[in-house]
Order: structure tokens, then C-alpha cells, then sequence
């Protein structure tokens, strides 16, 4: 089968985030089960994203895709899927945006309002509408009204693999001092805050402790002025942007990994995580609880409770037996979003 990717969101792990990677992934899973795949990438960029997406949409109109399925990914096909004909179109959420729009403020918020218009117009012109959770499907039917019988769960795909390769060539033991790990783009919704005001309250408990935070983005200033207001030194760590190989790295040498996201349509973060044997401390919020299950894979708390993320810190930090038995179930957990397992149950959603 030949299938055809659309996707404005930049074609980079750093600037495209968990959208660009899992896209990625699901490719690859694709091809390795013999499927032609072409992914339509965001070429010209005017630095205003909003624009380049209506562009990069425009475009499509001009050279429309020749594959026997269409595939946009979040708002992309919007304008072309009205002359589409009866070919096959499918949109994938990766990140609903009129979800992620309600923890914006300011001029994103506005702009990610107009996206989300675009994208709920794409939703109401697809012959099927996949998504990564059960919370994304309730959401996509709420937010954009679209049809449950349109609508189907694939979850993201993790490189297994290529992560287990990783983790092996890295070959280090775990940080002398005790670590916890954030990977994240650094949005509003992400509450890394949350987590810095965690640090605050556990740092007298837990001697040595040290958070890195790997990832950038808009809220970094305010977070780093946040660590010099609560004193913290360097118990956090801001690492910025970092390679593959030296992402591998801070999972093997962490002992935990924290992320208080309070809107997450999935999470690959965590699913990488555990795929290095991490025990997860995260929010009961959004998508979070179907992929780290509570008290299996990590411990959830009430979102906004910088006090219960310390208390769950504090419990995977200082119990070696719990952190084996969480770990040790994330990385059986994970397998079942090995790239071939997911790129199969994509093809099975998709319209006759």
C-alpha cells in the first residue's frame, strides 16, 4: 500500500517534539512491514508557525498527493480534503489543539484557537479519525464533535529497539546522587514548576538530590528564575536540547522520572522511560493514567500538588524494591508499542 503523510509540524525531534517522533516511528513501522510511505514535510518557513501551516496547507492544494491513502496528520489537509473525491482520508491527532489551547495564554492562545478550527474542519471531512488514547477519543468527540463511529485508538510508537540498542552502547550505572529525569518541551501544560517546587520540599528528605531537566522551550526563563527564587543550586539541572545518545545517557543514570503534565494525548516520554526501566511519578490527568498504569509502572498524583509529587518522589527514591518492581513492569509495559505492533494496528483502523 502506498500512503501518504501530511505534516506542517517541523521534521526534527527538537522543534517537532513527540509529534515529529512518533510520526517517525509510525513510518518507519510502516515500511518494515512493506508499505510504501511518503511524508509531505514543511519546506518554507516564514518563523510565524501559524502562517506556515495555512501555507504549507495552500500548498497541498497546488500539488495534491497521488497515494491510495491520505493521511494528516492533526489540522493538515484541511483545504485539500474538500476536493478530495473519493479518495481514502484519514486524520491522526497526535495533540488536539483546542485541548492544548486551553492551557495557553496570551497570543499562542489565540493562534492555537484559529488552528483549532482548521483542525476540527479537518476532523469533519476524514473517513476515520485515529488517536493515540481513550482520552483523546472522548475529547476529539466533545471539542470537535466528531462521530464515535469514525473514531479510532492506535497508540504511539516507541523504537524499542533502537532504544534498547542505545541504552546497551551507553553502558553506565545509575548516578551516585539521587536523580530524577524531565523530558519535556517546556509548555505550560507541562508544570515543570510543579516539579521545582517538588524538588523544594524534598531536597531536607532526600540528601544529594539532584533533577535534570531535558528540553526547552517557552517557559524556561520562568522556571529558572522559579530554581532562584526556591534556592535550589544545582539539586536542578536545566540541560537545554541534547542528542539521542546523550538522552541515553540521562535515562540510564537517572533513578526515576518525573513529569507532572496536566494534558498529554499520549506521552511518549514516558514510554521511553520505561523502556530504560524508570519507575514514572506523573499526574492522574489527560492520557496519562492508560499508558503508566497507577502502581505498576510509576506512582500518580492529584494534578497541581507539589506536595504529593514530593511524597511520591520520596517513595520511589528511597525504596530500591519498589523502583526494581515499577521498572521492571514499564519495560514489559512498553512492548506494546513497538513500532511493527503499532504500524499494524494503524492498517487495521483504516477506511476499505
Amino acid at each position: 500500500m502506498h500512503l501518504a503523510f501530511l505534516s506542517s509540524t517541523p521534521a526534527s525531534a527538537r522543534e517537532g517534539s513527540g509529534t515529529f517522533v512518533a510520526l517517525d516511528g509510525l513510518r518507519r513501522g510502516l515500511t518494515r512491514l512493506g508499505h510504501t510511505v511518503e511524508v509531505r514535510p514543511l519546506r518554507w518557513r516564514t518563523r510565524f508557525h501559524t502562517l506556515d501551516r495555512w501555507l504549507y496547507n495552500a500548498g497541498i492544494l497546488l500539488a495534491p498527493p497521488a497515494a491510495e491513502v491520505v493521511v494528516g496528520v492533526d489540522l493538515d489537509g484541511f483545504l485539500w480534503a474538500r476536493w478530495r473525491g473519493r479518495r481514502p482520508f484519514v486524520v491522526a491527532l497526535k495533540g488536539i489543539i483546542a485541548d492544548e489551547r486551553r492551557h495557553e495564554r496570551g497570543w499562542v492562545r489565540v493562534l492555537l484557537g484559529v488552528q483549532a478550527r482548521w483542525e476540527r474542519r479537518n476532523c469533519a471531512r476524514a473517513d476515520r479519525v485515529v488517536v493515540p488514547s481513550r482520552y483523546s477519543a472522548e475529547v476529539a468527540q466533545r471539542v470537535y464533535g466528531v462521530d464515535p463511529g469514525r473514531l479510532a485508538v492506535v497508540p504511539e510508537p516507541l523504537d524499542l529497539a533502537a532504544w534498547q540498542a542505545e541504552f546497551a552502547a551507553v553502558g553506565q550505572a545509575r548516578a551516585e546522587r539521587p536523580t530524577v529525569l524531565a523530558v519535556a518541551r517546556m509548555y505550560p501544560r507541562k508544570r515543570l514548576g510543579d516539579l521545582l517546587e517538588a524538588a523544594a520540599r524534598l531536597r531536607p528528605r532526600v540528601p544529594g538530590l539532584q533533577v535534570r531537566i531535558v528540553g526547552a522551550g517557552p517557559e524556561a526563563p520562568r522556571l529558572r528564575r522559579l530554581r532562584a527564587a526556591l534556592g535550589l543550586g544545582d539539586a536542578v539541572v536545566f540541560l537545554g536540547e541534547v542528542t539521542r545518545r546523550a538522552l541515553a545517557v540521562e535515562y540510564v543514570r537517572a533513578h526515576c522520572f518525573c513529569l507532572p503534565s496536566v494534558q498529554e494525548g499520549f506521552g511518549l516520554a514516558f514510554a521511553e522511560a520505561m523502556a530504560a526501566g524508570l519507575p514514572v511519578v506523573a499526574c492522574r490527568a489527560a492520557a496519562v493514567p492508560e499508558v503508566v498504569p497507577d502502581r505498576r509502572t510509576g506512582l500518580l498524583v492529584t494534578p497541581g500538588r507539589p506536595d504529593e509529587l514530593a511524597a511520591a518522589l520520596e517513595a520511589v527514591l528511597t525504596d530500591e524494591r519498589l523502583r526494581k518492581d515499577l521498572g521492571e513492569a514499564g519495560r514489559q509495559r512498553v512492548e506494546a508499542f513497538d513500532l511493527e505492533r503499532v504500524a499494524a494496528a494503524f492498517l487495521a483502523v483504516l477506511p476499505a
